[in-house]
């Protein structure tokens, strides 16, 4: 493959996972980007290719800072926004036995059978904010008063927070996420949202609860493996932010999907298929459009390009979903009756998401008692009229106008 100069990640008026596709489509499934800051990596899109690269988590690939030559050389900025991403003691930034402690330790407290026992709740909440919908008037943004509130809402119950702190918790988080954010407005909200789970920890330490946050304290100062309060104070905002950040989107991508396939929303509601809808829409209009880093820990040859120890790689997810190698020539289509194929909208390997059962539990529901209740909701603009957010990392409307149309007595 001839040389590709460094292509432009984000592309200015261009939906992110549309570009991504896009350069997949043009220069094939490895070729390098340059990220805001002038800060040069490579990418992966394939299934094939990203599968095998998370596969090799902790062998051939590192998820440790470290290892990123150029953050540590002094070639990038101490004030680059995405460090508020990519640095930090939890479990997204450790390799082989560090990874497996923590990840070990954090399960103890996030169990199977905590998350399905959520089921009720999860229900009673939906259903609040869906008894609110028809005040808002004729046209209704959904995200600000479903799609967004839901999963924060679940999150921060699950883990204890109040209700006063989650819309600080959501602002600063979507700050921490975006590529437009200055350094001083990247630095803040990292600062304010380390501030403010600092002092929540130490009201969980003297008043515990019936919650996740009291799990971790209660692992923390288990003898044996205990969590350092670095590694204490970083797992909680991973799980904070990762716990709703990609739900918001996903159910919100579910509901444009369904509104613009309105064979495929007819065959859900017939067949009760809101299983299928979710893994359908984690396939083809997934919520995650990229994971920051992998560091190759030598030289490795993908496909046929050579990437050096220490650069870093960014895998590229809405190509593996749409990759026809994988999912045949109509792999493009949104059809909720192709079959629960395997995808990678959790990713793959030793960071296969840990909050996997509960986005997909939020997801059935909440799209299940939005369209049993709202059976004629329609968009009330042009899908592409939408505007998305701007995040590298994850995808979805800032706002999503809606007429919902009457109830039904469903949901």
């Amino acid at each position: 493959m001839a040389t590709t100069p460094p292509l432009q990640l984000p592309v200015p008026g261009e939906r992110t996972s549309r570009t991504i596709r896009r350069y997949h489509a043009e220069n094939g499934p490895v070729f390098p980007i340059e990220l805001p800051g002038k800060v040069n990596a490579w990418m992966v899109t394939s299934y094939d290719m990203v599968s095998e690269v998370l596969t090799d988590d902790g062998t051939l690939y590192s998820t440790n800072p470290r290892n990123f030559t150029a953050l540590n050389d002094g070639t990038i900025p101490a004030d680059w926004p995405m460090r508020q991403l990519i640095e930090g003691d939890h479990p997204l930034t450790k390799d082989g036995a560090d990874h497996r402690r923590l990840r070990g330790l954090i399960n103890r407290a996030f169990t199977s059978g905590r998350v399905r026992a959520l089921a009720p709740r999860i229900k009673e909440m939906t259903d609040e904010l869906l008894d609110r919908l028809p005040a808002e008037g004729g046209v209704v943004d959904l995200v600000r008063h479903f799609t967004e509130p839901l999963p924060v809402n679940v999150i921060c119950e699950l883990f204890g927070v109040p209700e006063a702190e989650r819309r600080p918790l959501r602002e600063r988080s979507s700050v921490i996420l975006s590529h437009t954010a200055t350094p001083e407005e990247a630095a803040a909200a990292g600062a304010g949202i380390l501030d403010q789970l600092g002092a929540f920890i130490q009201r969980k330490r003297d008043e515990p609860g019936d919650d996740l946050t009291t799990g971790l304290i209660r692992a923390q100062e288990d003898d044996g493996d205990r969590l350092s309060d670095s590694e204490m104070l970083r797992i909680l905002w991973l799980v904070l932010i990762a716990g709703h950040e990609s739900s918001v989107h996903l159910i919100a991508n579910a509901v444009i999907a369904l509104c613009t396939h309105p064979e495929q929303l007819a065959l859900a509601r017939r067949d009760d298929a809101w299983d299928q809808v979710v893994e359908e829409s984690l396939r083809a209009r997934n919520s995650v459009i990229s994971v920051m880093f992998r560091y190759p820990l030598a030289d490795v040859r993908l496909g046929r390009v050579t990437i050096p120890a220490g650069a870093p790689i960014v895998v590229g997810m809405p190509a593996t979903g749409m990759d026809p190698a994988r999912f045949g020539g109509d792999a493009g289509r949104f059809d909720i009756s192709r079959g629960q194929e395997t995808h990678l909208g959790f990713g793959r390997g030793p960071h296969f998401c840990l909050g996997a059962p509960l986005a997909r539990l939020e997801a059935r529901i909440a799209l299940g008692s939005l369209f049993g209740r709202f059976p004629e909701l329609r968009l009330a603009a042009g899908e592409d009229e939408i505007v998305y957010n701007s995040s590298l990392i994850t995808e979805g409307p800032v706002a999503l106008p809606v007429v919902l149309g009457p109830a039904g007595t469903g949901g």
